[in-house]
C-alpha cells in the first residue's frame, strides 16, 4: 500500500515536471488550438444572440459547454517563455502582468459558465443577457493582451 502511494506521488511529480518543461512552440500551438475551438463555437452563439440565427437551446447549450470547458484550459497554454518560439499574437505584457491576465482568464471562465447556465435554462432572453458579459470578457483580454 505504501509503495503504491509513493509511486503515485512520484508519477504526479514527474507529470508536473513534464508539463512545466513544455517547449514554448508547443504551448503556443496548444493555446492557438483552444482559441480556434472557442471561435468555432462562439460565432453561432453570437449569431443567435444577435438574432441572425434562430435561438436553438440545445445547440446553444452544446456550444456554450464547449467554450466553458475550453476556457478552463487556456491559462496552462501560457507558461513562462511562451511569448516567443512560434508565431503568436500574445503580447509580452501577459507575462509582465500575469496576475491581471490570470484574473481576466478567470472572468472568461466565470462568464462562459454563466452563459452555459443560461443556455441550459432554455430561456432565450436569459441567454441573450448572458452573452454580452462573455463577449466583454473576451474583449477585455484581447484589447490589452492580443496583438492586432
Amino acid at each position: 500500500m505504501r509503495a503504491t502511494a509513493i509511486a503515485l506521488v512520484v508519477t504526479a511529480l514527474l507529470a508536473g515536471t513534464a508539463a512545466a518543461a513544455v517547449k514554448p512552440e508547443t504551448a503556443i500551438r496548444y493555446r492557438q488550438g483552444l482559441y480556434r475551438s472557442i471561435a468555432w463555437n462562439f460565432t453561432p452563439l453570437a449569431d443567435m444572440a444577435k438574432g441572425k440565427q434562430p435561438f436553438d437551446a440545445r445547440e446553444a447549450e452544446k456550444r456554450a459547454a464547449r467554450i466553458a470547458a475550453t476556457s478552463e484550459q487556456l491559462l496552462e497554454g501560457f507558461p513562462p517563455g511562451s511569448d516567443r518560439g512560434a508565431e503568436t499574437e500574445a503580447k509580452a505584457e501577459i507575462w509582465r502582468n500575469f496576475a491581471d491576465f490570470e484574473a481576466k482568464m478567470h472572468d472568461l471562465s466565470v462568464q462562459s459558465n454563466a452563459l452555459l447556465a443560461a443556455a441550459k435554462s432554455g430561456d432565450e432572453a436569459r441567454f441573450k443577457a448572458a452573452f454580452d458579459p462573455l463577449k466583454q470578457a473576451c474583449k477585455a483580454c484581447h484589447d490589452q493582451y492580443k496583438a492586432d
